[in-house]
């Protein structure tokens, strides 16, 4: 998740715990942030994997090591009981790293010991309707009614952000729970992929198989059904040898798939489908796109384009709208 929503949670489970008390509020929120302070690593962790983003920092023994050193400094700047800092910063890196897991993007809490990952699949990595309500949140909280207002007001502010995730987040896990039960394996599809409603997803299933990959997918929306689909696409890992350019739009995908997965890691690590098209100059566009990098009806993708007379393919990664659109 973002790191505005990751911080207000956080915030808002250490009020939980100890309530009002300012200095392990800010220590609790911090410690809701900072596992994603791996991005400062980043030059490291080509070296050092365990650096990654949602590596060491993201495990039960990194938010325990931010929380050991925050129970020493916590005190030296801020009056408290070293013990408190300690739990209050569990309190947020644990937030932290739930609140990853549940989304498309995969934590794992056991590293160093175990590389098992947590991976509910239950929301998108950002979603814009949590990071709206966090930002506006903390404008309100910190800007607006801060010594502006009585404290009761405060209190109901805090409790219905609180009442408000605690809905986001059950709807989230009933609806993946629901919609994977009763409707994604009597249909045959092994994934249900989360959109950035709460109430429609995407249903998917992906099979290898002598070389080639095979996806196949649908749209369904609570209390509509599949809305859109069942589509499917097949392509192979590797670009078959050829020679000129593609002649129908099974034939752009099959030679611009193996290129699309090693342009751009995203679409070799996440589910993804593609589609093929003649553009405005006669020539053949083929377009993969990620299913699970998407952001206003865009989806993180590569375009292979196909010069005429069998020049070299044209290959960009870029965020590109579909024409058959699943998200």
């Amino acid at each position: 998740m973002d790191l505005f929503t990751h911080v207000l949670v956080a915030y808002l489970v250490t009020f939980g715990v100890v309530g009002f008390q300012p200095s392990y509020l800010a220590a609790g929120a911090l410690a809701g942030g900072l596992p994603d302070a791996d991005a400062l690593f980043f030059p490291l962790a080509k070296r050092f994997p365990i650096l990654r983003h949602h590596g060491i920092t993201h495990s039960l023994l990194g938010v325990t090591i931010v929380a050991v050193v925050g129970a020493f400094v916590g005190p030296i700047l801020a009056p408290g009981s070293p013990y408190i800092y300690f739990a209050v910063m569990m309190i947020g890196g644990i937030c932290h790293i739930l609140q990853d897991g549940f989304t498309n993007f995969a934590v794992p809490p056991l590293l160093p010991f175990s590389k098992q990952l947590l991976h509910l699949d239950a929301d998108r990595a950002i979603n814009f309707v949590t990071m709206a309500v966090s930002i506006a949140s903390f404008y309100l909280l910190l800007g607006v009614e801060r010594n502006h207002v009585a404290f009761a007001w405060y209190l109901l502010t805090v409790y219905l952000l609180m009442a408000f995730f605690a809905a986001y987040f059950a709807i989230r896990i009933v609806g993946r729970a629901v919609v994977g039960r009763k409707v994604g394996t009597p249909e045959g599809y092994s994934a249900v992929v989360p959109t950035g409603n709460p109430f429609r997803w995407v249903l998917l299933s992906e099979e290898a198989s002598g070389g080639r990959v095979r996806t196949r997918w649908a749209t369904y929306a609570f209390g509509r059904g599949i809305v859109d689909g069942p589509h499917e696409v097949e392509a192979p890992l590797e670009p078959p040898s050829h020679t000129g350019s593609p002649t129908s739009a099974r034939e752009a995908l099959d030679w611009s798939y193996g290129l699309a997965r090693r342009a751009s890691d995203v679409i070799a690590s996440t589910y993804h489908f593609g589609e093929a098209f003649l553009d405005a100059a006669g020539e053949w566009v083929a377009v993969w796109y990620s299913l699970e990098f998407t952001a206003f009806g865009r989806a993180s993708a590569v375009r292979v384009r196909f010069p005429p007379g069998g020049a070299a393919p044209v290959v960009k990664s870029a965020f590109y709208r579909p024409i058959q659109s699943p998200l």
